[in-house]
């Protein structure tokens, strides 16, 4: 590969997998280098909305997640105040509205066909096992130091894209003193087969929200399989993807849940939990020839469902750049200029919904009662501003 053309990413997440076959596609030569020697997706489901599900339409994955996942019909929300729905969000309708469907699958699935679309392009080498240890600058390009089986290996290109995750050895190395904080929320995140829920709405996401804590629900494969994240406050502040979760734990905090929302919980046996870490409102997007993308640069709470589409959108427009622009440096500026403002707001947007979720007494009646009387298509209609986004 020639490295006037060569642009090397590191991490073989959803974003940099995304981020390889954009740029490719734009006629870049690009070399993923990944840590792991074997490709494990951490969690178990993911929530695509238009705004993500089309970009992995253009790249041309529709054929090959279509026969793995769930198009829901709607969001249910459930107060368990009024232990009863108060709205239901009209999913089906997104399709119409933005042109791109709202997907349910596991994330699995999702890198196993970025994957299958990886391996068959002429222009992108996946390098396992190969950690990103260092890198220099120059102004013509970036020399990159991975810690093979080996040995030291390096590799030059006209940039350097940090993909790898909220604890980003790229970002690190940029800036050191710039850490994720602790947001003090935990998820708690496991699955079960549908069959153990007699009954379940394998159509619908189901919405729970409660006094400092929310439950989400909704089906994956097809409908076969139940995932459940629940989120709690609290001080455990591992750092990490997804440490063993004690199931006795999670069904303590929501015992005074209504009946159906505790059934749900006491349907899965294996927990995970993960300490929820965030980034600076807006990103942080990286220096000359080296730039970072999805969590590496915004890692956020997850209460707008946002975080992988925002990874997606950032590949998108990270390929757009380089192609429009021939100076590297200013390019990769650029992308940074147009990510921040709109990473900000849904930032901010997940924030806020998890303070909306979380409220009790009179704040939680007076939720309810306006989601109740706005109704799920003026609800859904505040979510095209996220759902309706084009990169071009």
């Amino acid at each position: 590969m020639a490295p006037s053309r060569t642009i090397v990413i590191a991490g073989a997440g959803i974003g940099g997998l995304t981020a390889s076959l954009a740029l490719a596609a734009r006629g870049f030569d690009i070399i993923v280098l990944e840590r792991e020697t074997a490709l494990q997706e951490v969690g178990a489901g993911l929530q695509l909305s238009p705004n993500a599900s089309r970009i992995l339409i253009e790249l041309g994955l529709e054929p090959l997640l279509t026969p793995r996942l769930v198009a829901p019909d709607a969001v249910k929300v459930m107060s368990v105040r009024a232990r009863r729905p108060i709205a239901s969000i009209p999913l089906q309708d997104a399709r119409q509205r933005h042109g791109a469907p709202y997907w349910l699958l596991r994330r699995p699935d999702l890198q196993a066909a970025l994957l299958s679309k990886v391996s068959e392009h002429p222009r992108i080498e996946l390098r396992l096992g190969a950690p990103v240890e260092d890198f220099t600058t120059n102004t013509d390009g970036v020399t990159v130091t991975t810690q093979t089986a080996a040995g030291p290996q390096q590799q030059t290109g006209v940039a350097l894209i940090g993909a790898d995750g909220v604890w980003s050895a790229v970002r690190s190395r940029l800036f050191p003193d710039l850490r994720p904080r602790f947001t003090g929320r935990i998820a708690w995140r496991g699955t079960c087969e549908a069959t153990n829920l007699p009954g379940f709405d394998n159509r619908n996401v189901q919405l729970w929200m409660g006094p400092h804590a929310h439950l989400v629900v909704y089906p994956l494969a097809e409908g076969r399989q139940v995932n459940l994240v629940a989120v709690t406050t609290g001080e455990w502040d591992r750092p990490g993807w997804s440490e063993p979760g004690d199931a006795a734990e999670v069904a303590r905090a929501f015992a005074a849940w209504p009946e159906t929302a505790r059934g749900l919980i006491a349907a899965v046996t294996s927990w995970r939990r993960w300490a929820l870490f965030g980034m600076p409102d807006g990103g942080v997007w990286g220096q000359g020839r080296v730039a970072l993308l999805g969590d590496a640069a915004h890692a956020m709470l997850p209460f707008a469902a946002q975080g992988a589409g925002m990874a997606i959108e950032d590949a998108a427009v990270l390929a757009d750049t380089l192609a429009q622009d021939g100076n590297v440096a200013t390019a990769l500026a650029r992308y940074g200029q147009i990510r921040s403002p709109r990473v900000r707001r849904v930032q901010r947007t997940a924030r806020r919904n998890g303070e909306i979720y979380h409220l009790r007494g009179p704040m939680a009646l007076a939720r309810d009662q306006m989601i109740g009387w706005l109704g799920g298509p003026a609800l859904l209609s505040r979510q095209d501003w996220i759902y309706g986004w084009r990169s071009r």
